[in-house]
């Protein structure tokens, strides 16, 4: 077996550095965090809420709909449809806002390494 790999070049600590510290990387993780934070919030205080009716506001949470269905069967069961909105939310955000400066980025990276992709 041949271990004919080239090495990395020997400035490639730095150029981490260096991208991290640019301005395209910066705004890479703007974009997250202004996706993720906010919709972590937003999913917390949802939650919370189901939680607290559930605990100080029995009757209303007991309330029926139709048939065996109450108010409480509804919200936990809205808790999985908002859990996945949010998992295809993130899906297009990260589409369109993330992946394609993620991609500039690596393929930057990925120059100076002499191609290898830390992918596999």
């Amino acid at each position: 077996m041949s271990t004919d790999t080239p090495a990395p070049a020997a400035s490639t600590p730095d150029r981490y550095l260096a991208v991290q510290r640019s301005d395209e990387f910066a705004g890479l993780r703007r974009a997250l965090r202004g996706f993720v934070f906010p919709m972590t919030v937003a999913f917390f205080l949802w939650y919370a809420l189901y939680v607290i009716l559930s605990a100080y506001a029995r009757d209303f949470m007991g309330t029926k709909l139709f048939g065996n269905i109450n108010v409480a069967l509804i919200f936990g069961l809205l808790q999985f449809v908002s859990t996945f909105l949010i998992a295809w939310l993130y899906s297009r955000h990260a589409d369109r806002k993330i992946d394609p400066v993620a991609d500039r980025i690596r393929d930057e990276i990925g120059e100076v390494t002499h191609g290898s992709d830390p992918r596999g």
